[in-house]
């Protein structure tokens, strides 16, 4: 049981994550990283030409201190002073052992820049190389993705107009709804079955009515036709009259 779990929750979070991650995003996370590495390689550069360079001011301290051993020697053993005078040359024999050290320093330095140079240079063309293939790709994938959703929407497939087309669907269900209704309210008045809201009564209520009326308006007629000497017509009452 627990396995299974494990497995759907690594699944539901893979999922999730699939769903959260944008390609682009993590291109461009990539570029950053990269020209991190970048200037991490252009520091190293700068510090490794800095030691260099003091290597070499020492370097120059300790030649120019060689001439100064060699004067030194010169005039103590021609004023008879030989053990001056070897002690110049000891000095001037060490000066030349940390000359040599700083040297061989700064040669080792020097390949160490040189290598750096070609690293750096190396990298920026690289990094320039994916600056241009991640903006082609996201272009790309941008084109992709509006392709997507605009074909989604031509088909309905898109959540946004799937939500379009169950309003409409509900909309046209109402509106037949209300039609089937109001033509089957209309259709009970005029057979009679219900009474109009505005007390007009059934439709056999209106016809009699009507036939009332019309049977008042004949007794009235033949009125007046009396009074002027007219033929008299009464006026024919159907069944139930």
């Amino acid at each position: 049981m627990l396995k299974r779990l494990k497995a759907i929750f690594e699944a539901k979070a893979n999922k999730a994550l699939d769903a959260a991650e944008d390609p682009r995003e993590m291109l461009d996370l990539s570029y950053e990283k990269q020209i991190g590495m970048l200037r991490d390689v252009k520091r190293g550069i700068v510090e490794v030409t800095a030691a260099k360079r003091r290597l070499q001011l020492q370097a120059e301290e300790q030649r120019s201190q060689l001439t100064k051993f060699d004067n030194q020697a010169r005039q103590a053993l021609t004023a008879g002073r030989e053990d001056l005078a070897r002690l110049a040359l000891e000095r001037k024999a060490a000066a030349q052992s940390q000359l040599a050290g700083f040297d061989a320093q700064a040669a080792q330095l020097q390949s160490e820049q040189d290598r750096l140079l070609q690293a750096e240079q190396r990298l920026s063309a690289k990094i320039e190389a994916f600056r241009t293939q991640k903006e082609v790709i996201k272009a790309q994938y941008t084109a992709a993705k509006a392709t997507v959703r605009i074909n989604e929407s031509l088909t309905g497939l898109s959540e946004e107009m799937s939500d379009v087309g169950l309003a409409v669907q509900r909309a046209e269900d109402k509106t037949a709804a209300l039609r089937a209704r109001g033509d089957a309210i209309s259709e009970l008045i005029a057979s009679g079955a219900l009474d109009e809201p505005l007390g007009g009564g059934t439709q056999l209520d209106r016809e009699l009515e009507q036939l009332g009326s019309d049977y008042t308006v004949e007794v009235e007629l033949e009125k007046l036709r009396a009074e002027i000497g007219g033929p008299k017509r009464l006026p024919e009452l159907g069944a139930g009259q």
